[in-house]
């Protein structure tokens, strides 16, 4: 019965879950954030008891459902490796995934209004108790703010680099070719990427910038204009007249709130969120020097071709999956599903690359040894 396979599942997460978080309070110095730990330890104790009792109900044998030691162990001293934010944000992911298979369950006539009220109480808990960790996550969302720049060079260093190895590979038998040929393509792709994002990011960066001090200017000297259309477009939102009106009426008092509200709301813009055009372009400039390193690394050791080209391909696939992660964290996503298609993507092209090498070596008439 699938409420019963979802049961089972959801049973082994909160498990899972809940000795994590236990073993990571352990682990932490911050006895505030231990506390927090132990707490949300607690807190996914109480589900899977939830779900315990739920499948004892139908019948099924939930104390054999355990979840080995050595696991929980593995995986939280790589979660503790990684810190905490970045732990946190991954913990997340799983339990976005829980809240979707709640909140559907939740129509299922197969529970009762008991089971209906306690699955309510679980999935309340999973939707607000992220806020707990704001602070620490915080200090990983820098990083998620650039992520985009970070994975646009990595990508591109990794399967252009890749894809122009591989062509080398095909078409010449000796690793040392490739290798600078690789690096001469690498340098030049990453000086290119970070000016180009650099140009890019501060050209909109100071139109966004533009906008905002026009905003400005007009909320402290046009504030009954700006108080119209803040009026109007409430209204249009569905909020009553006299809502809109008052709202209107308390932003046009303080020219800095007034400003905000109209950038924000009409224009989707906020002075915090403006990207800084020089870091944009060291991150894609640097992760994309990074990115075309790791499939050249095994020319650079001089390793019979053959054995450089796979080792080429393995390399570069790991460093997409870690990229399609980040992508994942940062949006959300499915970091198994982001994960795989960057792969795909990535290996895919080098692999038609490779094969036109060696149809060119073919044509041309060069022996690869």
């Amino acid at each position: 019965m699938e409420v019963l396979k979802v049961a089972m599942k959801s049973l082994k997460d909160e498990l899972e879950t809940a000795a994590i978080y236990a073993a990571l309070s352990r682990r932490v110095g911050n006895p505030e954030l231990s506390r927090k730990l132990k707490e949300l330890a607690a807190m996914e104790g109480r589900h899977a008891r939830f779900w315990a009792d739920f499948l004892k109900r139908r019948g099924v044998d939930a104390e054999s459902i355990k979840i080995p030691r050595w696991i929980i162990t593995l995986k939280a001293s790589i979660l503790s490796m990684l810190g905490l934010g970045l732990t946190l944000k991954i913990l997340e992911m799983g339990e976005r995934e829980a809240i979707e298979t709640y909140s559907k369950l939740l129509d299922s006539p197969e529970l009762g209004e008991d089971e209906r009220g306690k699955l309510r109480k679980v999935l309340e808990d999973e939707l607000l108790h992220e806020e707990e960790f704001e602070g620490e996550e915080s200090r990983f969302k820098e990083f998620l703010n650039h992520v985009r720049d970070a994975v646009l060079g990595m990508n591109d260093g990794l399967v252009e680099i890749l894809s122009v190895s591989a062509g080398l590979a095909g078409a010449y038998g000796d690793p040392l070719y490739v290798a600078l040929g690789g690096a001469i393509v690498g340098i030049s792709g990453a000086l290119s990427m970070g000016v180009g994002t650099y140009v890019s990011v501060k050209a909109q960066r100071e139109v966004r910038v533009g906008v905002l001090g026009r905003v400005k200017l007009a909320a402290k000297y046009a504030a009954h204009i700006l108080s119209s259309r803040i009026s109007e477009y409430m209204r249009r939102k569905g909020v009553s007249d006299t809502l809109s009106e008052a709202l209107a009426s308390e932003a046009s008092s303080n020219p800095d709130l007034l400003a905000r509200f109209v950038g924000e709301e009409e224009y989707g813009l906020r002075e915090e969120t403006l990207e800084n055009p020089r870091v944009a372009g060291l991150y894609t400039g640097l992760f994309y020097i990074l990115g075309a390193f790791i499939p050249l690394l095994p020319y650079f050791l001089r390793i019979p071709i053959a054995y450089a080209l796979a080792t080429s391909f393995v390399l570069a696939g790991l460093m997409l999956s870690v990229s399609g992660s980040l992508v994942a964290l940062s949006a959300g996503l499915s970091m198994k599903k982001k994960a795989m298609e960057l792969v795909l993507s990535g290996l895919g092209s080098a692999a038609i690359t490779y094969l036109i090498g060696v149809a060119a070596s073919i044509m041309l008439g060069i022996e690869v040894s």
